[in-house]
């Protein structure tokens, strides 16, 4: 069900508020441009800092938005395994294809802990289950032998980097290299500072979305502003005069 590129999208904002107008724009631009599913409410998603509501509310806007035209993975991650379940059986209700979970963060279950999480989310849902397993932002890391374990139940896998995946299954590994180059200069800047702040940047000289994050987010300085809009350059995305 889910395979090629695959963005994590943003949650705009305006003066404070989610702007679901920006939001409906965000998830039509994805289509046509050919992306093959979303995330919705992830991480880049500023999921920390929506409201369970807000959550809720963005997770059911991106599948209406989308109209089951490509699959939407929505966020489910929490540190409270009760608190996942319910946001699993939300999105599953609502019409999720997938929910993207990951490691219990802060509170640093161990590997049966682990285990334990993702099989209650398991039995309580009949959505596929995506890991997100991300030690830099979760400071738990879900052992081999763990992750073996989970692999063997039902709805449950692995989240896997598919942005070139396709390609290279293809025998189109040159072609990927060649995309993975000229796009480099674009990852590494999108990084450059606290995620999402410099893609919110970047989108915002695209006139997608408001230049907007919630603390204890802030905007980017103009030392990234200014790598963020050279890379966007390389990359074909702007134009020399909008740098």
């Amino acid at each position: 069900m889910f395979k090629g590129s695959i963005p994590a999208l943003i949650t705009p904002f305006k003066n404070g508020e989610v702007d679901f107008s920006a939001l409906e724009n965000l998830v039509e631009w994805h289509i046509s441009e050919g992306s093959s599913a979303i995330v919705a409410v992830g991480t880049t998603g500023e999921s920390p800092t929506l409201s369970h509501q807000e959550h809720k509310e963005v997770v059911e806007a991106i599948i209406n938005f989308s109209g089951k035209r490509i699959p939407i993975i929505a966020g489910a991650g929490s540190n409270s395994t009760a608190e996942s379940i319910e946001l699993m059986e939300f999105s599953e209700k609502v019409g999720a294809d997938a929910a993207l979970v990951v490691t219990p963060y802060y509170n640093k279950p161990n590997q049966k802990g682990l285990l334990n999480h993702y099989t209650r989310l398991h039995d309580n849902s009949n959505l596929p289950i995506i890991i997100y397993n991300i030690p830099g932002r979760s400071i738990i890391d879900m052992s081999p032998d763990t992750m073996g374990c989970i692999s063997v139940i039902a709805n449950i896998a692995p989240k896997l980097s598919a942005l070139f995946q396709d390609a290279m299954l293809a025998g189109n590994y040159k072609s990927a290299l060649e995309y993975q180059d000229k796009l480099l200069p674009l990852h590494r800047a999108a990084f450059a500072e606290p995620s999402p702040a410099p893609t919110k940047y970047a989108l915002s000289l695209l006139n997608k979305c408001e230049n907007e994050v919630r603390a204890p987010l802030c905007t980017i300085s103009t030392e990234t502003e200014s790598q963020i809009k050279s890379a966007m350059h390389t990359a074909g995305l702007i134009s020399a005069s909008d740098e």
